[in-house]
């Protein structure tokens, strides 16, 4: 690892990190601040969700939790928050290496006495390093936010961890599938239609294995190897989805560095 690179990676996602923590904290304050009116009118919000339409339901999760309760309450509002880790996730690990690529200034930093994978192992770092601050936000809004609005409800703190620890397994997913992809095609000239249509594709496909129960679809999207509505049901994780998630992320950072360090590098003519 060179400390040079890192730390110069690092600096340069401070800004993204600071919007995307205080965004995703915004959304857990805001959506959990609603939680004592759904609490207090539980069987009201019961009634009215056994009007919606099964497939909606399921769709959303909503069919295996209690909105009523602090942990079911959390596990609607992650989705959310797991969409926006998703994107971010994916910006970092689309923008790894194709910035410089497309920038041209790729064959400037290669000119410097540290090797390829040198140079990609300190990128990684840098963006775990980034991704990680981010997940401890989330980690601490979380406690905050039920603390300030549980009131006296009692509520599974095991279960809670199980779902925040998911956290890392996502991210790096979508970092480790961001990158590869950013490598296997020519040029990425802008990272964000690729994080966005990533990270919403993904959400889509989860919502669609639920409306349709199309087990198929659960094997090709985080969003149901990590699927609240799961963790808080059974109190653990689907352990097959979750080991191929890993898999698939461990296989595109195999891939990656294969890739990175026997690619033609664009230079300034």
């Amino acid at each position: 690892m060179s400390a040079n690179i890192y730390i110069h990676e690092f600096r340069i996602r401070l800004k993204s990190v600071l919007i995307w923590s205080l965004s995703v904290a915004a959304i857990i304050l805001c959506f959990f601040s609603i939680f004592p009116g759904f609490a207090d009118q539980a069987a009201l919000i019961n009634q009215m969700m056994s009007r919606f339409p099964p497939a909606l339901l399921e769709a959303f999760g909503m069919n295996r939790t209690n909105l009523a309760t602090v942990v079911g309450f959390y596990s609607f509002i992650f989705i959310f928050v797991q969409l926006c880790l998703a994107i971010q996730a994916g910006n970092y690990g689309f923008g790894l290496v194709s910035i410089e690529e497309s920038e041209l200034t790729a064959d400037f930093l290669l000119s410097k006495p540290v090797s390829r994978s040198q140079v990609l192992t300190s990128k990684l770092l840098a963006a775990l390093t980034s991704l990680t601050i981010t997940n401890a936000v989330v980690w601490v809004v979380t406690f905050v936010a039920i603390a300030l609005f549980r009131g006296s409800r009692a509520y599974d703190t095991s279960t809670l961890v199980l779902l925040l620890v998911s956290i890392v397994i996502f991210q790096l997913f979508f970092m480790a599938v961001g990158l590869v992809i950013s490598l296997l095609v020519k040029r990425v000239r802008s990272v964000t239609p690729y994080s966005l249509g990533l990270g919403f594709g993904m959400y889509v496909l989860a919502a669609f294995s639920g409306m349709f129960g199309t087990a198929t679809l659960e094997y090709i999207t985080p969003f149901k190897h990590l699927d609240p509505a799961y963790i808080i049901q059974n109190g653990s994780y689907d352990t097959p989805l979750v080991l191929l998630n890993v898999a698939v992320s461990l296989i595109a950072l195999g891939i990656s560095y294969w890739r990175y360090i026997r690619r033609d590098i664009p230079a300034v003519s």
